[in-house]
């Protein structure tokens, strides 16, 4: 079977040219995986290496973290869309249909990731002229990019197609949706053959590449997500013994210089990318396209003398270094009068930089994670460690028998704009913890009428239509659309 994998199912060369560009494909357009042959492809390290690193070029996209997978979390009550994307304001206030840009923006490029996945599990154990330890740290890199890439699909649409490897090498894409619980339970076999095959730690040379504590991580979350208490605490306390401390300063994970240290378990690599989200989130007298506006209701939740807030957003009289100049934050340079910092840094002349992450796991929403888990297992206070851990490194009081209300406190102000809180939001709905109707339907003034969440439509978003519309019936859309 290696052999006829190593001749047959290589990754196409349409998508070896990652370099120059992404292979722009709906999922049922897929390339047939014999475009190349083993003579010239899979023949060694530096191979399986090279496909394992297109697998990331996807994520710095602006259809993915570029800008419109955080889009997602638009609807969440932090921030006001602001910018000037129609498409976003259906979704933000939930009258968004199958034929929505944003809902459809990202769908081939997480699906194209998988494949690419999918590639290198298929063809990479073949490979003679290899390291053992480098060949399973590349089969676990992509253990752990099919298991995000099916992640993402599971919090934004609940059950899609499973593309895995039987798919590729029968050529079988046009397949039904799975149930969500097939979803989740592909990822979880995923996340622990990562967990099993990826080191603790990189290299200076392979930092941005993910780890056991990445893999861990977002088992934990997974978890947390099917209220498997117990697992989020095991793999969670994983991380939080491990090698993943918390940076010293919290606005180091989002400096240029500082941000692949050890806290930061996965994040979309910011190196000269030209989608960098900063260009959306800056006001635009400063460069930017001033999108994500915080609003209001974020900036009162922070406590007096929490430092995040100033390393998260913008307020009127901030004086701000940009480059040479000290300028000061104005209400009126954005829409809501804040703007979103936390991506926002400057090169020595002033002008933007385009060289920050954009973080999608931090070793801080782990240690939150396992404290909810043990605050909803074991009651009040059972969290409190993990809890002020997150506080005591911003120089906070300590709390004591904390419950979720301090939870959700401590995760809405360190997690600001990293594209959780409108999903945290929903599975606290779910479980009786919160009313999203009530929030979601809160006055809003001048954004926008007030919103209405319908339950269990809205827990979801829409398949896109073209996807429907190209399986010739076999994909169904999610209830209520």
């Amino acid at each position: 079977m290696i052999n006829i994998i190593k001749n047959r199912y290589l990754l196409p060369i349409a998508c070896l040219s990652f370099l120059v560009g992404s292979c722009d494909k709906n999922i049922l357009d897929t390339t047939a995986y014999g475009e190349s042959t083993s003579a010239t492809f899979w023949r060694n390290g530096d191979d399986a290496v090279a496909a394992a690193n297109a697998m990331y070029t996807l994520l710095r996209e602006e259809d993915s973290y570029g800008h419109n997978e955080n889009v997602f979390d638009n609807c969440a009550d932090d921030i006001f869309r602001a910018g000037d994307h129609g498409y976003e304001e259906a979704m933000e206030n939930f009258t968004m249909d199958a034929s929505n840009y944003g809902v459809r923006a990202g769908w081939k490029n997480k699906y194209e990731m998988i494949n690419r996945a999918n590639a290198v599990l298929i063809n990479v154990p073949g490979i003679e002229d290899m390291d053992e330890t480098l060949k399973n740290r590349v089969l676990g890199e992509a253990h752990f990019i099919r298991a995000f890439g099916y992640w993402r699909f599971s919090v934004i649409y609940g059950g899609v197609p499973l593309i895995l490897e039987d798919n590729i090498i029968e050529s079988n894409f046009n397949v039904p949706k799975a149930t969500l619980a097939e979803v989740q339970a592909q990822i979880e076999s995923d996340l622990i053959a990562a967990v099993s095959l990826l080191p603790a730690t990189h290299n200076s040379e392979n930092l941005g590449r993910p780890n056991k504590g990445s893999a861990n991580g977002l088992l934990a979350k997974l978890y947390l997500y099917q209220e498997d208490f117990d697992g989020t605490i095991a793999a969670g306390t994983e991380v939080i013994n491990g090698p993943y401390p918390l940076a010293d300063n919290f606005r180091d994970n989002f400096t240029p210089a500082t941000e692949n240290n050890p806290e930061m378990l996965f994040a979309a690599q910011g190196s000269d990318w030209v989608d960098n989200p900063q260009y959306f989130v800056t006001p635009r007298p400063w460069g930017g396209w001033d999108f994500h506006n915080p609003v209001q209701n974020v900036v009162d939740e922070f406590e007096d003398g929490d430092p995040r807030l100033e390393y998260s957003i913008y307020k009127p009289g901030d004086m701000v270094q940009r480059g040479p100049e000290l300028t000061e934050f104005t209400a009126d340079l954005t829409q809501t009068g804040f703007s979103l910092n936390k991506f926002t840094t400057f090169n020595d002349d002033g002008s933007l930089s385009n060289q920050a992450n954009v973080p999608i796991l931090r070793s801080a929403d782990v240690y939150l994670l396992v404290a909810e888990a043990k605050i909803r297992k074991n009651g009040l206070g059972a969290g409190d460690d993990e809890i002020n851990a997150v506080r005591d490194r911003v120089g906070l009081p300590f709390v004591s028998n904390a419950g979720m209300p301090e939870l959700i406190h401590e995760r809405r102000v360190e997690l600001l704009g990293e594209n959780q809180r409108h999903q945290d939001l929903m599975r606290w709905d779910k479980a009786g913890i919160v009313d999203i109707v009530e929030i979601y339907g809160e006055d809003r003034g001048q954004f926008d009428p007030v919103r209405v969440f319908v339950r269990p439509k809205n827990y979801y978003f829409p398949i896109p239509q073209n996807e429907i519309d190209l399986s010739n019936g076999v994909l169904i859309q999610n209830p209520g659309y």
